[in-house]
């Protein structure tokens, strides 16, 4: 049975960004994933072996954050990439991640990255 597993809201103190500021001071990110799997297997065993882990996906991706990169979309592959190596049964992947209040010089929330990989996309 399809089942898509999300993990949102995940937030980290990295330093990612293309000012050599923003590497040296670091920022807040946010992080939202979802994994669509077939669930029909652990929906009749209640066994964690037979799902994908979130705790161990979020250990992860905080992993990858803790790496930094000049670009969102660096870090958001990354993050795809080495999830879908990870975890087999996991056939399509979303992911947004967030630099939150960007030093652009003026208010601003948040600027994000949004894209979704499937298992025959990942290389």
């Amino acid at each position: 049975m399809p089942a898509t597993l999300a993990i949102e809201g995940m937030e980290f103190y990295s330093h990612h960004g293309c000012f050599p500021e923003e590497r040296r001071i670091g920022t807040w990110f946010q992080a939202d994933i979802y994994m669509e799997f077939d669930a029909g297997k652990a929906q009749l065993s209640d066994s964690l072996e037979d799902t994908v882990n979130y705790a161990e996906v979020y250990t992860k991706i905080k992993e990858e954050m803790a790496v930094p990169s000049k670009l969102l979309e660096h870090v958001a592959r990354r993050i795809t990439d080495r999830i879908l190596q990870d975890y087999p049964q996991i056939g399509k992947i979303g992911i947004k991640l967030s630099k939150i209040n960007p030093p652009l010089g003026e208010k601003i929330r948040e600027v994000s990255i949004r894209f979704e990989q499937s298992r025959d996309e990942a290389d």
